[in-house]
């Protein structure tokens, strides 16, 4: 695998940065040190590293970071973070000739590759075929999408802002949400319904417009958490409250609607999947059916996406792996 011995790899989200150095050893990444911090309570990513790299003396040779936000120039400024991050800079800092900055979903998509059979989920076996595209859905603070292309010899991954194309409801019910989301931000994209804070968003909806009833064990655990969709994917889970259930369901079906039209797209006939924080934490939810459904459910390309192979990424470190791989393998 290795053209480098030891790379620094980070995987810079809205909410949450991972760093870890990785050595190469026997031609698979090995991580020997790692550490998480909570992105707001930083200035930047060079305040992190900072952190991170204290007293570390590593000979580290190359560098990158996947990076929730679009790469323009070698240049980030983060959507949900008010964070702005260049290579130029970051080269200079860490006193390295190679640093690369990726797209999240780009780092995720090169993770892939890095992982093990067991660390996959499928929804769908489908039929895959050895020389037909991938593609990579991954809904957690944002919603993150990538096409995987196939040039005949590799995959090569594509970055892609298509979270924040526009949503496109259904049904009558969906309708009724797109309304209740234009009523509060505008424009209403698929990261605002299919991302945590879309899942909240959903709630509100069924809270307010619907008239569904909030228990009060419930307001409780919304009191003391800072993480209202954990909240309402846990109770849905446990099948707590029907509110949250209803959330949840409608969560998932407006996911797996919008993962199938990105298999349209992409003509994913070489596989799909599905990472992110999200879809490990809700995985019961996701192999009920209601996924699948909505995946589908393309009219006449019905067959079409049925044969396409679904899996759902169970490593919430495949970004930072895939970081670590270009970092290794791929960067020049």
């Amino acid at each position: 695998m290795a053209n480098r011995e030891l790379v620094l790899a980070g995987d810079i989200g809205g909410t949450k940065t991972h760093l870890a150095v990785f050595s190469t050893r026997g031609g698979q990444l090995h991580s020997e040190m790692s550490a998480t911090f909570a992105s707001k309570n930083h200035s930047g990513l060079l305040s992190v590293l900072k952190e991170f790299l204290a007293g570390q003396s590593w000979s580290i040779e190359a560098a990158c970071f996947g990076i929730a936000g679009p790469v323009i120039g070698d240049r980030v400024k983060t959507p949900n973070l008010p964070w702005v991050i260049e290579a130029k800079e970051l080269r200079h800092a860490l006193k390295l000739e190679s640093v690369h900055l990726l797209n999240d979903l780009e780092a995720a998509a090169y993770g892939i590759f890095t992982l093990a059979d067991d660390e996959f989920c499928a929804l769908n076996s489908g039929a895959r075929q050895p020389s037909g595209n991938k593609a990579l859905i991954a809904a957690g603070t944002g919603l993150g999408e990538s096409i995987l292309y196939d040039d005949g010899s590799h995959f090569r991954p594509l970055a892609s802002e298509g979270g924040h194309a526009d949503y496109a409801p259904r049904n009558d019910l969906e309708i009724e949400l797109l309304r209740y989301l234009i009523d509060r931000f505008g424009h209403v994209s698929y990261e605002r319904v299919v991302s945590g804070p879309g899942l909240f968003s959903i709630y509100q909806f069924f809270k307010e417009r619907r008239g569904l009833e909030e228990p009060k064990s419930l307001s409780e655990k919304f009191a003391a958490s800072d993480d209202p969709s954990a909240v309402v994917s846990m109770a849905a889970l446990a099948n707590e409250a029907e509110i949250c259930v209803q959330s949840l369901d409608l969560f998932v079906s407006v996911y797996g609607a919008e993962a199938g039209n990105l298999a349209l797209r992409a003509k994913a006939l070489g596989g799909f999947y599905i990472g992110g924080g999200i879809a490990p934490k809700i995985l019961s939810k996701l192999t009920d059916g209601t996924f699948m459904r909505a995946f589908v459910d393309k009219g006449r390309y019905r067959d079409f996406v049925r044969a396409i192979p679904v899996q759902v990424i169970l490593n919430d470190r495949a970004a930072l792996r895939g970081a670590a791989y270009y970092a290794a393998c791929i960067a020049q």
